[in-house]
């Protein structure tokens, strides 16, 4: 076998080994709750396969992600509201989440691929946190204010910011940070064996 094709089929099983994590983190990560809402250890998994197998396995990893959400029922709420919106925000936000890792990785990586996972794992959690709010922006906005108003928050930026995504978004990132050089790090010497 040559090495390239080696290389590819050694791309191909981590990334299939890393879709079925992000399956068995996302329905398991139902059961872990802030809020309303379910905290994504999954984003780890796709910074791991957007740093070791490229920008398409990244992107792909994002995408059943989206997939996840939608048929585990975390955004039920939302689908009640806008069944459209809602599918195009969550496959978005985690196809975009992906593939942003992939990009920042693959630019940084010919610098310092330390330095090139931790930029990739603080950009994954931004964007897919970000499409998020954009989607609520776009096509929940009453919805999220009268949420808001219920819960007693001030405005409905305020609810978005600190109730919506607030403490999610800060373990997302800080797991994001701390976990995800460490794993490719792990990967990366086995790999030299």
């Amino acid at each position: 076998m040559s090495n390239e094709r080696k290389k590819q089929t050694q791309v191909l099983v981590l990334g299939a080994i890393l879709t079925a994590l992000v399956v068995i983190l996302q329905f398991m990560g139902s059961f872990i709750r802030f809020g309303p809402f379910a905290i994504s250890l999954v984003l780890i998994p796709i910074v791991i396969g957007a740093a070791t197998c490229g920008v398409k396995i990244g992107t792909w990893l994002g995408f059943i992600f989206g997939v996840v959400v939608l048929i585990s029922g975390d955004a039920s709420a939302f689908l009640a509201v806008n069944v459209f919106g809602t599918i195009v925000t969550v496959l978005l936000k985690g196809a975009a989440c992906g593939l942003a890792a992939g990009l920042i990785y693959k630019l940084l990586e010919k610098y310092n691929r330390y330095l090139a996972v931790i930029a990739a794992a603080v950009v994954c959690p931004i964007v897919n946190t970000g499409v998020f709010l954009l989607g609520c922006v776009i096509f929940f906005m009453d919805t999220v204010a009268e949420w808001g108003a219920a819960l007693g928050f001030g405005g409905t930026l305020e609810y978005m910011f600190l109730g919506l995504v607030g403490g999610n978004f800060l373990f997302e990132l800080a797991s994001n940070i701390i976990l995800s050089p460490v794993i490719v790090r792990v990967l990366n010497i086995k790999n030299k064996k």
